[in-house]
């Protein structure tokens, strides 16, 4: 059996170094809830294969491993509540009866919580007609009279009262993931320089309404803090009452005494509760590591077991071995042994790791080739590949099938260099993506463990992350490493490849994915050019505009303040304009886009706006395009992310070139700055024309409106004719066609009437009437998405015309908001993936055109529905007629696909 190791080994972080020793006392149902509620949104996800919900165990479980582990304290404990009725419920029926009940996800997992602290080494323990909270300020109390120094862990600022020089008190904030320490001075800064000890007096002046006892009735915060300053306790407040002169305040205090002290008794945490523990009970013991992973097993923690694999604990291995021990062989390559490299003729995996993510211009640190049968070959010197003609065959021989992980990036690489790539048979981030869209990662590591195999620790782990990353320079942890990736390279796919076949995905990803790659990597590679000095005169001009509208905010506001900060924003609209707040946040007025929009009648408000708009275009797209042109060509090579977005689509990253406003004409020019990269060439863009409406109709199977995309009827004027009732020979206003166009793309998203509303500017009962009338007029639309979310119910995906399929874990959550964003994604997703599906099917058949014609014009960029390509002026003509015919036959549909071309001089002028 393994060895566990004791404390010593261990690398102790403690949160303070003194010669005291220390006890850990945590509020189990304080941070249980908080915890649950962390990860409310996603609860159906967070549920094992036995049904169980486990999203408080997983919180409560990192916060465990992210502070008591690295603590490591002498003492432990965590206290949880017997149950609801106790001492302070006979002193007042009513104490904390305003809360809700304790979700049922919830109370299923409190008996697991109580195993868990157990497992990590840590006694749970409960008292009856008392709370958590007594128990610790017990047990605090405990300690310190032993000589510990006392660290208290709560979501709750109750518990700050028992704060003193040898008690901390660590609140947690945002769900679990920050932490607010409480010693002497925080509290007296938090408290206007009142002590922990006074905490139970403002409790008992200003009431708590979370634990539902009283106080006195209007005395708030400041007030009590005011009192307590003056007179230091209740009780000693009303042995001197006379000294306030009459006021309503005082009436007040007379009035509420017999509250304030039943307040003041509820809200003090006892220090001498009936425990049945002796300090030394509470010994820390550490993780019980040989029932930690069967528990971890049951829960299907697949994280927590990966880490405990990485760290050499036994998971659920057949042969008794922790993958992570269990070495890799490999060779490392030198001059002597390259004619070694002959021996790989069976399917070989790749892996090429770089020292920086842009893999246009990272430096490879190290490459390895090989497999299970024949060997891992491995090096940090990639210019003995290079130099070696084995290496060259290997790799360029297309009987010799590679796996390898981010086919692009892989391809893209070793071009860079001058080495071949061929013989692409599995990309095991592109299978891994088509099983779950939900789950991708860009490190294998972690996507191995998605998958049930931990023994290859995440990147994270061996280089550091950030300022720390590093290659190691220690040969055996890089190239066993590198070799352990390879490894995983050469059986996980081989699972994932029957997975898809099982569900009709493989010919997705055979057919469509893999063979993208090749045509995206030509793309990145090729880039496109930008005119970095024009750049520089748009951002000039963009300058003065900004300075320009500074001076008539100014103007408007009657004097000079920061445009940018929120803060002084807040004071000049809110305070001294007198315009009426409509939203608050915890630092002061909202000045968010979303609230101004909703003053955008005020002159200066459509002056900040008009600010922020062109400040977001000189930052983000005009400056930002200027840091990412390489030197070498006067080109940007955007990274194209194909297993990222949950729909199927595209993104684009490093630069973005989805995201150039296009709705402002001060983003409209940037597109000026893209051009062709020779003389006498011209972009030419081809947009598909309202592809997501038009696979509604096929989708759906809506006659009327397949009738209307058929007849070559502009489908929004279609649409404004039925909704809002005209003849045929009445003519459509363009109010009528906007408003039809919003409800048209509206319903794909699960529009409600509420929406509409808001983006239309009607009311509330008009957008119902038009929704109303719209599924009236379509009924094939509403029939399809009644029918799509049952399906997302029964099967819990929906999947495009390609099969793409879109899990949808949330589809039969209880909450109302959680299950309706499911709902509305079962019917926007197989019309936005199949749309996607489509427009990569074009590319694919785009670029084979033209290399079967020998063309030599190329493809650039993919921006949502439209391509960007440049060519040579006597190719225009024919390109003008054979894109558009390639793209309008990508898929068979029912009604017929739309291309639009155009060209310019410039991205800008294609139009």
């Amino acid at each position: 059996m393994m060895e566990v190791p004791n404390k010593t080994d261990v690398n102790i972080k403690k949160e303070c170094i003194m010669a005291k020793p220390t006890l850990l006392l945590i509020d189990g149902n304080s941070l249980a809830f908080r915890a649950y509620f962390a990860l409310i949104n996603q609860v159906e996800r967070f549920v094992s294969h036995t049904g169980l919900h486990t999203n408080a165990l997983v919180g409560f479980n990192n916060l465990l491993d992210g502070i008591v582990d690295p603590f490591q304290p002498d003492l432990a404990l965590v206290a949880w509540d017997k149950g609801k009725t106790t001492f302070r419920t006979e002193k007042l029926e009513s104490y904390k009866g305003t809360r809700d009940s304790t979700p049922t996800e919830l109370s299923e997992q409190f008996p697991y919580l109580r195993e868990l602290v157990e497992l990590h080494g840590i006694k749970s323990y409960e008292l009856a007609n008392y709370e958590a909270d007594d128990i610790i300020g017990t047990t605090a109390r405990m300690g310190e009279a032993a000589g510990y120094h006392v660290t208290i862990v709560t979501g709750d600022r109750d518990l700050t009262q028992l704060v003193t020089d040898n008690c901390t008190v660590w609140v947690t904030k945002k769900g679990i993931t920050e932490i607010e320490k409480y010693d002497p001075a925080l509290i007296a800064e938090t408290f206007d320089g009142l002590t922990a000890a006074q905490i139970i007096e403002l409790k008992g002046l200003q009431g708590d309404t979370s634990d539902n006892y009283p106080g006195i009735a209007g005395i708030g915060p400041k007030t009590a803090i005011k009192l307590m300053k003056q007179f230091n306790t209740i009780p000693e407040m009303y042995e001197r009452l006379d000294e306030l002169k009459p006021s309503k305040q005082k009436e007040k205090l007379i009035a509420g005494e017999a509250d304030a002290f039943l307040s003041r008794e509820l809200a003090t945490i006892l220090t001498d509760a009936p425990v049945d523990y002796a300090l030394e009970d509470l010994a820390y013991r550490g993780p019980d590591y040989v029932n930690i992973v069967p528990f971890y097993e049951q829960l299907d923690f697949k994280q927590q077991l990966a880490k405990l694999a990485s760290q050499g604990y036994v998971g659920n291995q057949a042969d008794g071995q922790t993958p992570s021990t269990q070495k890799i062989a490999y060779t490392e390559l030198t001059h002597d042994n390259l004619a070694d490299l002959k021996k790989l003729t069976q399917t070989i995996s790749v892996f090429v790791e770089l020292d920086d993510a842009n893999y246009h211009t990272a430096a490879p640190v190290g490459i390895v080739l090989g497999n299970d049968d024949q060997g891992y070959f491995v090096t940090r010197d990639i210019n003995l590949l290079i130099e070696s003609p084995e290496a060259q065959a290997v790799l360029g021989n297309e009987h010799i099938h590679k796996n390898v992980f981010n086919a692009k990036a892989t391809m893209i690489t070793l071009n860079r260099v001058g080495l071949p790539l061929a013989g692409l048979q599995y990309d095991l981030q592109l299978m891994s993506y088509l099983t779950d869209t939900n789950d991708n990662s860009s490190d294998l590591g972690l996507l191995a463990q998605q998958h049930d195999y931990y023994g290859l620790q995440p990147d994270a782990e061996v280089y550091g992350t950030g300022a720390k990353f590093e290659i190691p320079l220690d040969d055996d942890i890089f190239f066993n490493h590198l070799a352990q990736k390879a490894h995983v390279l050469g059986f996980v796919p081989e699972k994932l490849a029957e997975d898809l076949k099982s569900r009709e995905q493989f010919d997705l990803y055979q057919e469509m994915e893999l063979p993208l790659t090749t045509v995206l990597a030509k793309m990145e590679m090729t880039g496109i050019k930008v005119d970095s000095n024009l750049l520089l005169e748009m951002g000039s001009k963009l300058v003065e505009r900004l300075a320009e509208l500074e001076q008539t905010i100014y103007a408007q506001a009657g004097h000079e303040f920061n445009v940018q900060s929120p803060k002084q924003l807040g004071v000049v609209l809110f305070e001294e304009m007198g315009y009426t707040p409509l939203k608050k946040t915890k630092t002061g007025y909202s000045t968010s886009v979303e609230v101004l929009e909703q003053m955008g009648d005020v002159p200066i408000v459509a002056s900040i706006l008009a600010y922020r708009q062109i400040a977001k275009i000189k930052s983000t797209y005009i400056d930002g395009l200027l840091r990412v042109i390489h030197g070498s060509d006067s080109k940007v090579h955007t990274h194209y992310e194909q297993a990222l977005t949950q729909t199927g689509r595209l993104a684009s990253n490093d630069p973005n070139l989805q995201n150039i406003p296009v709705r402002v004409e001060e983003g409209r020019q940037i597109r000026q700055a893209f051009t062709a990269s020779h003389e006498d060439w011209v972009i030419m863009t081809f947009d598909y024309s309202q592809i997501e409406l038009r696979v509604l109709a096929a989708i759906t199977g809506d006659e009327n409106m397949q009738a209307a995309f058929k007849s070559g009827e502009d489908i929004h004027a279609d649409t404004a004719r039925r909704v809002f009732g005209l003849k045929e020979d009445q003519p459509v206003d363009s109010d009528m066609r906007r408003k039809a166009k919003a409800v048209n793309f509206g319903i794909v998203y699960g529009i409600s009437d509420f929406g509409l509303a808001k983006n239309i500017g009607v009311s509330r009962y008009e957008a119902k009437d038009m929704i109303e009338k719209y599924f009236e007029q379509y009924p094939g639309i509403k029939r399809w998405m009644d029918e799509i979310i049952t399906f997302a119910q029964e099967n819990g995906y929906v999947e495009t015309l390609a099969h793409r399929r879109r899990y949808l874990p949330d589809i039969k959550a209880k909450n109302f908001n959680i299950r309706s964003f499911a709902e509305r994604t079962a019917m926007n997703s197989p019309i936005q993936g199949s749309a996607a599906d489509i427009i990569k099917i074009a590319m694919l058949n785009v670029q084979k055109a033209l290399d079967e014609q020998g063309l030599q014009a190329k493809m650039l960029l993919q921006v949502h529905d439209e391509l960007i390509f440049e060519a040579p002026q006597d190719e225009v003509e024919l390109l003008h007629k054979l894109i558009p015919e390639v793209m309008d036959s990508a898929m068979a549909l029912s009604v017929p696909l739309k291309v639009s071309s155009h060209e310019g001089s410039s991205w800008y002028d294609a139009k």
